[in-house]
């Protein structure tokens, strides 16, 4: 008789071999100026532009999961959804149970967040002590490192203390703000987040430390040692030291800065805008059924919204139309950004409905559309024609028309016969689609609306035949 042998669940395999082989590293960070956040359509924060110069020296592109839901992070890392958490997190012996931690590049104390008293606030005197919180209510993330400190505080100096605990959705910021507008007396923060809200609430004190000092790190999962050692490697470079200090000074001294951060164009706002186009580019995305934010990833990706950019061939505007594209759309370097962005959608729009009618696919179709929008219709042809040649497939972009589009800069390649318009450097155009369909992944994210599906295909609103004229 043979003996069932025990079925072990093993964690997905994916560390630094996996992530050269994919040339993307995917960050699970929250919606935060230490963090990561949208201001313009540009991504920023601390510990993404940290990633991004680690990213640029290894040559491997960044790719954002925004975590609305702290409480998720460690799952979804578990479960390869991401390969990094970069969440302002503490190094914790009890969090070292399930991650990894990589070198830290900050140290920090955790703070009261209280505000300064008022004649009108139910808060009668400031805290200076710890032993002055005795009967106190403070509200904390419940599975931070704040609350477990304060179970620690409360239980050795007998405080009696309330301590609220808060779900994962509800970040430092938001309880910041909660308690500079009177929603709350208390919260805890890292002093180093606090100090960015200082520069927005000036009626907060974040005087008294209620921790020693303590680590900031990067979170990996367990067993991506590689990963592990090629990114400490990096941060303890000597020349990367100077990189990572002024990174720092960036966003936690300087108040231009953090005002971008506060600013009605960033994301860490309830009603923040993506640009100042939204409400334009909603009325007409929704002319054609398309997803606004996948309009506004374009736009940002052609012109990062700037109305009077030009490029060196003299393609101008929010889309960047070469004149005489342009002009066949009614438009010219001085029309109006209703006009421009009413230009690129009409645009959009009829090459989306002319590669419909050769892929049928709505989400591959909209690859080649891209395209393009980005290289122009005839390399795109050339690179399906080398497809039917070579045995792939030319109605799916990736692995297949997008590989044929970088072969037409190889001389055997673009000279073949059943290439009809010769060279193209076909790099740009195969980043151009990779870039593009990301952003709009992150912008999804910082500006979620309801109904929202997950992945490309829910960029287009309405069905191919309602779409198709």
């Amino acid at each position: 008789m043979v003996e069932e042998e025990e079925v072990v669940e093993v964690a997905c395999q994916r560390d630094w071999k996996e992530i050269k082989q994919d040339s993307v590293i995917t960050i699970l960070a929250e919606n935060s100026p230490a963090s990561y956040f949208i201001y313009r359509g540009r991504n920023m924060g601390f510990e993404y532009e940290l990633l991004y110069e680690f990213s640029k020296d290894m040559n491997i592109r960044l790719q954002i999961q925004m975590v609305n839901d702290l409480d998720e992070m460690f799952e979804r890392l578990d479960n390869c959804e991401g390969d990094i958490i970069a969440c302002n997190l503490t190094v914790t012996e009890s969090r070292k149970q399930h991650i990894d931690f990589s070198t830290s590049y900050l140290t920090t104390h955790e703070v009261l967040v209280q505000r300064i008293p008022h004649d009108t606030d139910t808060v009668s005197m400031l805290i200076t002590e710890l032993e002055e919180l005795k009967n106190k209510k403070i509200h904390v993330w419940k599975g931070s490192s704040f609350y477990d400190n304060l179970l620690v505080i409360n239980d050795k100096l007998d405080l009696n203390l309330s301590i609220v605990p808060m779900e994962g959705e509800v970040i430092s910021e938001e309880l910041i703000r909660m308690v500079a507008e009177g929603e709350i007396d208390y919260t805890v923060a890292d002093e180093n987040v606090a100090k960015i809200d200082l520069n927005y609430y000036d009626n907060i004190d974040i005087g008294v430390h209620m921790s020693a000092e303590q680590e900031i790190a990067f979170g990996l999962r367990q067993g991506t040692t590689t990963f592990l050692d090629t990114l400490n490697h990096w941060l303890n470079e000597k020349k990367n030291r100077s990189t990572i200090g002024e990174v720092k000074r960036k966003y936690f001294q300087r108040r231009n800065l953090t005002n971008k951060a506060n600013d009605q164009y960033s994301s860490l706002l309830m009603d923040g805008q993506l640009s100042p186009y939204d409400d334009i580019i909603k009325t007409e995305s929704a002319k054609i059924g398309w997803d606004w934010r996948l309009i506004s990833a374009i736009i940002y990706q052609e012109s990062k919204f700037e109305t009077w950019k030009e490029s060196w061939a003299g393609a101008y505007g929010l889309f960047q139309f070469m004149p005489a594209t342009a002009q066949s759309y009614g438009i010219n370097r001085n029309s109006s950004p209703e006009a421009q962005i009413a230009a690129g959608v009409k645009k959009l729009n009829k090459n989306f409905n002319q590669w419909l009618e050769e892929i049928p696919d709505s989400t591959e179709c909209l690859k080649f559309t891209l395209a393009n929008f980005n290289s122009g219709k005839s390399h795109i042809i050339d690179a399906r024609a080398l497809c039917e040649k070579h045995g792939k497939n030319p109605d799916v972009w990736e692995d297949n028309v997008n590989e044929m589009l970088l072969n037409l800069s190889k001389p055997e390649y673009y000279r073949d016969e059943v290439v009809k318009n010769g060279y193209c450097r076909g790099i740009e155009t195969y980043e151009y689609i990779i870039e593009v369909i990301q952003r709009f992944e992150e912008y999804k994210a910082a500006y979620p609306e309801e109904g929202d599906k997950e992945g490309l295909f829910g960029f287009i609103k309405q069905t191919e035949k309602e779409n198709t004229p």
